[in-house]
């Protein structure tokens, strides 16, 4: 029963609640203490000074398990209780967000509570809090742009975690210092997995891998963003894939900049309009005959073979094809890639497509589109444009991604589960990775697998 008296529990049953759901933080000093009674204080100083040579040592002899393992979560403590999420400081945060309403008999704030810290990189935090009751996520993301403002962060997202907890994604500085280098090539084309194909790294130091089979992709990006490497990064690591035949790229490129070296590897490759309309006419009347042996065998699951492989058809600047130019040509293209992003799930038609400007009135079939990432725009409209509604609101931030070469390929994508804007980057694939690309899927690929236009 609650809300009947305007006085506060106890001090002593609310430190007693606090050490309760804190075991951890009173029982390490308590123990500490216990020892020194019980063995004295050079026997606990020694044990004490054994374990942090010993987690130097670690520190020192074996990074990568040390980095996976140990650093998260010394971090996720030093930031717990050495920063502005605990205690007063926490408090002070959200009362000056208005996110620690008031209790209406007692007068006092509510506080919404810190149930735990993560920081599994050095960047980026994830802190889980308790709302109170009345409160909801939508708020939370109203006052994203003052919490980081409060914390001192580059950038604050909110996602719901379950009902009453908010995960509070807290990103401290840059996540990316440097470029990332090109994917390997695997020679096998059994170690690439098309359920999780490698684009480059997330905010939290793990590899950023997508589904290619069953999906369209789309890149949105301003000049100089670095839209070429969603192109080229995930096609080196399909690259035993296309060598064997198992995937095969149909390329619209009416710039006859960024993919006209993918023509020797191509099964199709088209630059002029009306050839790129053909050539996607031709996609779909393949997309129409897979459909037809398809049901005719029976089979009601596409599965990648040399029969029946994955076809990615590669759409640069989708602005030229779908926005300007002959109108007859347009309101055909528009038509095809309705048809291609309505349809082709099922037997393995996928397209990625890409473009500068993600309006409705230059990509109408932008809403086909299954997989989405936004790298630098030159508007904030054009975040909820390529990522879905509300997607700046919870942290994409593209917009304010600065317009410098060593920002290219950096953006942000939605985590399948629970849709919260997630930053990332994509690998940089140089001229030389493309050459070196090409000539490993050409040197090893057996006749007969691309169609001469």
């Amino acid at each position: 029963m609650s809300g009947f008296s305007s006085r506060r529990v106890g001090v002593e049953w609310r430190a007693a609640l606090w050490a309760v759901r804190h075991p951890v933080v009173v029982g390490v000093p308590g123990a500490v203490a216990a020892s020194a009674v019980e063995f004295g204080p050079t026997v606990t100083g020694l044990a004490l000074g054994g374990l942090a040579a010993g987690v130097g040592a670690w520190w020192r002899a074996h990074p990568d398990s040390f980095d996976a393992v140990a650093a998260p979560r010394l971090r996720a403590v030093r930031r717990r209780w050495l920063s502005r999420y605990m205690g007063g400081l926490w408090r002070d945060v959200l009362l000056d967000c208005d996110l620690a309403p008031t209790h209406r008999r007692t007068g006092l704030p509510r506080v919404p509570r810190v149930l735990r810290v993560r920081s599994f990189s050095p960047s980026v935090d994830t802190v889980f809090v308790r709302m109170v009751p009345g409160q909801t996520a939508r708020q939370w993301e109203d006052a994203a742009e003052r919490l980081a403002s409060a914390l001192d962060a580059e950038r604050v997202g909110v996602e719901r975690v379950k009902p009453q907890v908010l995960g509070v994604i807290v990103q401290h500085r840059e996540t990316f210092s440097g470029v990332l280098e090109a994917p390997e090539m695997p020679w096998d084309s059994e170690a690439v997995d098309l359920g999780a194909v490698g684009f480059g790294e997330t905010e939290y130091g793990d590899a950023w891998c997508e589904p290619v089979a069953g999906q369209h992709v789309f890149g949105v990006g301003a000049t100089g963003a670095g839209k070429a490497s969603l192109v080229w990064s995930p096609l080196r690591a399909m690259a035993p894939l296309i060598r064997d035949g198992l995937v095969r790229l149909w390329v619209c490129d009416p710039k006859r900049m960024e993919l006209v070296r993918s023509e020797p590897i191509a099964y199709r490759y088209a630059a002029e309009p009306g050839d790129c309309v053909e050539l996607v006419r031709g996609y779909v009347a393949d997309l129409e005959d897979t459909e037809r042996r398809l049901a005719s065998a029976g089979r009601r699951k596409f599965a990648v073979s040399r029969e029946t492989p994955l076809n990615v058809l590669v759409l640069d600047e989708l602005g030229a094809l779908l926005g300007f130019g002959d109108y007859a040509l347009v309101k055909e293209m528009r038509r095809l890639l309705s048809y291609v992003g309505t349809q082709g799930r099922a037997t393995g038609h996928s397209m990625w497509g890409f473009t500068q400007e993600p309006t409705k009135d230059v990509v109408p079939v932008r809403d086909l589109f299954t997989v989405r990432v936004c790298l630098r725009v030159t508007s904030a409209g054009h975040v909820d444009m390529a990522l879905g509604d509300g997607a700046r609101l919870r942290g994409a931030l593209a917009d304010e991604i600065p317009n410098d070469p060593a920002t290219a390929g950096i953006g942000y994508v939605l985590r399948q589960r629970s849709r919260l804007p997630m930053r990332v980057r994509a690998s940089y694939v140089d001229d030389s990775e493309i050459d070196e690309f090409v000539r490993f899927v050409t040197a090893g690929r057996p006749g007969g697998l691309r169609a001469v236009a």
